[in-house]
Formats: C-alpha cells, sequence, structure tokens
C-alpha cells in the first residue's frame, strides 16, 4: 500500500534528462578549467570573473551581478577579489548610485591577463561544443536559459 510520503520515481524520460544535465554540470567545468589552469594559472571562475567584468561597461560590475555571472556565492567571490586586488588586477569601490553596493573594476593589468586567458578559454568551449549543431546549440542555451535562477534582487 502507496503511502503519500513515497518517492515518486522518475520514469525514464525525466531520468535520462537529468543523467544527462548532472554530466553537464559536474563533467564540464573539468573540461574547461583544466586548461585554464595547464596554460594561464587560473581557475574557470577566476577567468569567468575576469571576462564578465571585461565585458562590462566601463569595466565595472557590482559584485552582485558578478557573483551571478560567474555562478558563485558573494563570499567566494569576495576572496577571489581580494586576491585579484593583490596582484593588481581589478580595484573595488562603493557605488556612487548606491552605496550600499560595492564595484569592482578591472585594471589594465587584469585586462591583459583576460586577453592572454580568453584564446585558451575559447578553444575548450569550442571542443565541448563542437559535436553540437547549431540547432543543438540553440537548443541548450534556450534550455539552460529556463533551468537558470536569477537572484531577486539582481532581477
Amino acid at each position: 500500500m502507496a503511502t503519500t510520503d513515497e518517492p515518486r520515481w522518475l520514469n525514464p524520460a525525466e531520468k535520462e534528462a537529468w543523467t544527462g544535465l548532472v554530466s553537464l554540470v559536474l563533467l564540464l567545468p573539468g573540461r574547461l578549467e583544466a586548461p585554464l589552469q595547464q596554460e594561464a594559472g587560473l581557475t574557470l571562475f577566476e577567468y569567468l570573473a575576469l571576462s564578465h567584468v571585461s565585458e562590462a561597461p566601463e569595466r565595472r560590475l557590482r559584485m552582485s551581478e558578478l557573483a551571478y555571472l560567474a555562478n558563485g556565492s558573494l563570499s567566494r567571490l569576495s576572496n577571489v577579489v581580494k586576491r585579484f586586488e593583490q596582484r593588481g588586477w581589478v580595484v573595488r569601490s562603493p557605488d556612487p548610485d548606491d552605496g550600499r553596493y560595492t564595484l569592482v573594476a578591472l585594471t589594465d593589468a587584469g585586462f591583459a591577463v583576460v586577453e592572454a586567458a580568453a584564446p585558451v578559454h575559447l578553444r575548450a568551449v569550442r571542443q565541448a561544443l563542437d559535436p553540437l549543431t547549431a540547432a543543438d546549440q540553440q537548443a541548450l542555451a534556450r534550455i539552460a536559459a529556463k533551468l537558470r535562477v536569477r537572484p531577486a534582487d539582481l532581477a
């Protein structure tokens, strides 16, 4: 006799989708990070943080927005940004529009790091995407957009 507390197991289609998603989430970051570590001395998170700031207007972003874009917590980002500051790659300052927020700005030295690491990252990304057709890539982007959760304070 089934109770309402029993789990409703995944059907075969759900299980296949879930297994595929988990493999992407767990395996793909390592494939993207290994070349960055070997050739540029950066973790994937560090590269994403620097890269997103480099693409922002005036090469400046709020820390909270950067944490979202780089897929990390504010505390993790704060530790990374502190190391970047010590290396002269970024500068932090209060947001002049709202002092409750902190801005991170990329220095010329930080931009040079991004420029040197970008080809390494792009090769790894293209290698990961190579088996996909254009339609597959569009479907993946559409699915990722549906599954991505944007924090309420950034909406």
